[in-house]
């Protein structure tokens, strides 16, 4: 799984010109399953998600995560995170995982960070031609990743 996160002031997803989620301080997650991506994985990443510290402390300290400071996570699904372009000029999404395993693994980490964290998750739509409107507040960008090691 590989995950670009930026923390916003305030981020929306339109789909047809229609506002499917919005949130205001936290973060935008773009995240991408690979093919060898599993629900352990998937758990691993919604607890990096929620307790990373990028969120600035009282001596603006990167020191505060999502949940320290009550914010909310807009969660959209991004397969070209995986497009790999060392050869040519056209990405290759080989290591992307195909619909029937990355759409149910997405729509489980949307439903297990509602279900287990105290926060707002709002989300796109999986496969959707998505526009996403965010103010990087920063800017903080990270990257994350996480590969199976049985694979």
């Amino acid at each position: 799984m590989r995950a670009v996160v930026q923390r916003v002031s305030g981020a929306n997803v339109k789909i047809k010109g229609n506002i499917n989620g919005e949130i205001g301080k936290g973060i935008v997650v773009f995240v991408a399953v690979s093919i060898t991506d599993n629900s352990e994985i998937m758990k691993w990443f919604c607890n990096k998600l929620v307790n990373l510290r990028i969120f600035p402390d009282d001596k603006g300290k990167m020191n505060k995560s999502v949940l320290d400071i009550d914010g909310e996570i807009l969660l959209i699904s991004n397969f070209t995170l995986y497009g790999d372009v060392r050869k040519g000029f056209r990405p290759s999404f080989i290591k992307s995982a195909p619909q029937e395993i990355s759409q149910p693994l997405y729509e489980s980490m949307v439903l297990h960070l509602e279900e287990n964290y105290p926060i707002h998750i709002a989300s796109g739509e999986f496969g959707a031609m998505m526009d996403i409107e965010l103010v990087n507040d920063g800017p903080v960008t990270i990257i994350i990743e996480k590969e199976n090691e049985s694979s």
